[in-house]
């Protein structure tokens, strides 16, 4: 694929201001999308738009094809006649600058399923046959999404192993028994999931009219508690029981001493592959009716994995399995033609890995903010002829970051960095510190790599406070919110004037 040079912000859609709790699809979306164009940004980058499943996270969605009913915006709905003004008189004094979910799903929820039952009364006309054709094309994920996410709701949001053993295992007389059972929470979700389609098809519509691309994210594992999971057992490594026999992560490290255990079940890529691969075309299908350009999240895991028997407590007694490699690709092309893919090739990267990535042009990803820590270089690439993280050393075929949602901003690292990391950074960057921001996006911008995609906090100067995800954690992650007046004229400027410089 050819990449044309081109920069932009990432910034995911919860984070918008707005005073329903959380960022959504409504006006404060269409207002950032105003203010991309008048920076002159090409790129607007999100992280996985699914429904949010364990610690709000969206890198452990529900479904690897549905979207998050929460970024459904109320006052859309009022302006479509699926709610009245007056449902949003009670709204609660939500706080400004982060979402509280706990908050926001016991107001939201029951608001938004309302919206869903006028809509199943009322809609009419072209909307109606909207409707009906959106149900038919996604019917292969949507019917299984529904009936999945109205089972969970049903049994109070416990993990579908928990359910009972009949459903859990879908054998055939459970499911048809559930689904008459459930046959009202099934058509409201099925709807939610068409409001939050429309809203969102109109909003990309609009961002690409401007000539804005929106870059989307495909995890490459999905959560256990997923429908994916729960509708294709037989793709995962899980047990009699549908628990998971091996989950993912990644070895010790320099990072840690126990290494990673992310928990997801593993691929069966021998069954993957008997079946063509078809779940992943239809997954990258999805994706890319939804997005423009994907990003795909450890991409190294197609060339070899960690595998950690899941009654493991640590990553610790591991091993690497083969991976797919190339088929999954080959596949991929084969179905959908050119592959507008990024690849998130951070970690320990070998040779086969970036002789995949460059075998279908996809772009790699460097992160400025590694470039200074020399230690961790050596852990990852040995002893390095070359900082592959420096800008001098990039070739066009990347895209660069200051940082990413699970780095520090950029103020943030360099007050909190070891004093001989931010000697280095200084340094090589030229500066003394102050405005070290600018000076980090003035770097990614001017580097020979084709696209430059910069958080909107490091944009607006802000600290720690800000900060999207400390990987490890849970508690205060995913809940950044900018507030309202922080995009202003001056910073599309400062930003149009180094799409100039740097022929961005």
């Amino acid at each position: 694929m050819d990449w044309t040079r081109s920069s932009g912000i990432l910034l995911h859609p919860t984070s918008l201001p707005g005073p329903y709790g959380i960022g959504d699809f409504g006006p404060a979306a269409y207002a950032w999308v105003d203010w991309l164009a008048q920076a002159r940004q090409k790129l607007w980058q999100v992280l996985p738009l699914g429904p949010t499943g364990y610690a709000d996270s969206p890198y452990a969605s529900l479904s690897s094809f549905a979207l998050n009913p929460l970024l459904i915006s109320p006052q859309r709905l009022v302006e479509q006649g699926d709610l009245e003004a007056g449902d949003l008189a009670d709204t609660p004094a939500f706080p400004s600058g982060r979402v509280d979910y706990g908050a926001v799903i016991a107001w939201k929820r029951p608001l938004l399923e309302r919206a869903a039952r006028h809509f199943l009364a009322h809609a009419a006309g072209d909307r109606h046959t909207a409707y009906d054709r959106f149900c038919a094309v996604h019917a292969a994920w949507l019917d299984e999404y529904v009936l999945f996410i109205s089972l969970k709701r049903h049994h109070a949001d416990v993990a579908w192993t928990d359910w009972p053993r009949d459903v859990a295992l879908r054998r055939p007389g459970a499911l048809a028994r559930w689904q008459a059972r459930l046959a009202e929470p099934i058509a409201v979700h099925r709807a939610l999931q068409y409001l939050a389609h429309e809203q969102w098809g109109v909003l990309k519509a609009y961002a690409n009219a401007r000539g804005i691309q929106v870059v989307g994210d495909v995890p490459i594992f999905c959560a256990h508690d997923s429908a994916d999971v729960w509708a294709n057992r037989e793709l995962f490594t899980l047990d009699e029981d549908g628990q998971p026999q091996f989950i993912s992560g990644v070895p010790p490290d320099y990072f840690s001493e126990t290494g990673q255990r992310w928990g997801n079940p593993l691929y069966r890529w021998d069954v993957m592959a008997e079946r063509g691969y078809a779940w992943w075309i239809a997954r990258m299908r999805a994706a890319l009716a939804t997005v423009d350009i994907v990003r795909i999240d450890h991409f190294r895991g197609f060339i070899a994995y960690w595998e950690i028997p899941a009654d493991e407590p640590t990553a610790v007694r591991g091993r690497w399995v083969p991976g797919p490699k190339a088929a999954v690709f080959e596949a991929l092309q084969r179905a959908l033609g050119e592959l507008p893919i990024l690849a998130e090739d951070l970690g320990v990267i070998t040779p086969e890995v970036i002789g995949l990535r460059e075998r279908f042009d996809l772009p790699g990803m460097k992160i400025l903010q590694f470039a200074f820590d020399e230690d961790a270089l050596r852990a990852s690439f040995g002893d390095y002829d070359r900082n592959p993280f420096l800008p001098h050393n990039y070739t066009r075929q990347f895209v660069v970051y200051t940082g990413t949602h699970d780095n520090d901003t950029a103020l943030g690292w360099i007050e909190h960095c070891d004093p001989q990391e931010r000697e280095r950074a200084l340094a090589y960057l030229g500066c003394d510190g102050r405005d070290f921001h600018w000076t980090l996006i003035r770097a990614a911008m001017a580097s020979v790599a084709d696209l430059a995609i910069v958080p909107l906090q490091d944009v607006l100067g802000l600290g720690s406070e800000a900060r999207m995800n400390l990987p490890g954690t849970i508690g205060d992650n995913w809940t950044w919110r900018y507030t309202e007046g922080a995009l202003t004229g001056p910073l599309a400027a400062r930003l149009s004037d180094m799409v100039t410089l740097y022929e961005h």
